[in-house]
């Protein structure tokens, strides 16, 4: 199966017609040289890093007022959230030392009406090569999401973006067959379940989420 998404559209007016220039990501089955930036890129995120005495814990609340974006050949399990719904969210992010190759690391947990989504994003020091790897995973909102923070949720999303080319994405595709990319998700996996445990997302996050009104306690503490 190949699966694609128009990520750009350049447009120049010429003699009264529009060229258009189309750039194409295979996100169901990158390609073997796609595979190896992927997994270098995981790769090089330290194990142990060493971060500086900066850091954000925030939380809030957005309302959806955009309807969301429909990608091509990706197929999901659960319907997106429809615009007009809200969204609440808990961040936590950490700035790395100096001599490291990247900026900082950032954690997020979104919950709206369909979907709870944890996202790790990893921002380069130097704007060359890769700039940006993320990582992320998705449940449905059925779940309690104080529940969902006690387990590793397996990723289903790896993206790096890299300086003046485009990005490579290895998205979890249902109708494909991705048995040869499953070291990749579980490299991705590891690498978020290690960066929840260094960030303290257990510790941290879920009394922003019930001071949010998220999760079944505190839907059950405000009935009193």
């Amino acid at each position: 199966m190949t699966a694609v998404i128009l990520i750009a559209v350049a447009a120049a007016q010429s003699d009264k017609k529009t060229q258009v220039k189309i750039n194409y990501l295979n996100v169901c089955t990158p390609s073997v040289e796609e595979q190896k930036e992927l997994s270098g890129a995981l790769a090089r995120i330290p194990a142990h890093p060493r971060f500086s005495e900066d850091f954000e814990v925030s939380r809030g609340r957005t309302s959806l007022t955009e309807p969301p974006i429909k990608l091509a050949g990706v197929e999901t399990e659960e319907a997106p959230a429809a615009a007009g719904g809200t969204s609440k969210w808990v961040r936590v992010r950490r700035e790395f030392a100096a001599d490291s190759p990247f900026v900082s690391v950032q954690y997020s947990v979104s919950v709206d009406q369909k979907n709870i989504v944890e996202t790790l994003v990893f921002r380069s020091r130097e704007a060359k090569d890769v700039i940006q790897i993320s990582l992320e995973d998705s449940v449905s909102a059925s779940s309690d999401p104080l529940q969902v923070l006690k387990v590793d949720t397996p990723v289903d999303r790896v993206r790096i973006e890299r300086f003046g080319k485009s990005s490579v994405v290895l998205t979890r595709c249902p109708s494909a067959d991705q048995k040869t990319y499953q070291p990749l998700f579980d490299q991705g996996s590891s690498v978020l379940a290690h960066y929840r445990g260094i960030l303290g997302v257990q510790q941290i996050v879920p009394a922003d989420l019930k001071r949010l009104g998220v999760g079944a306690s505190a839907k059950a503490a405000g009935k009193r």
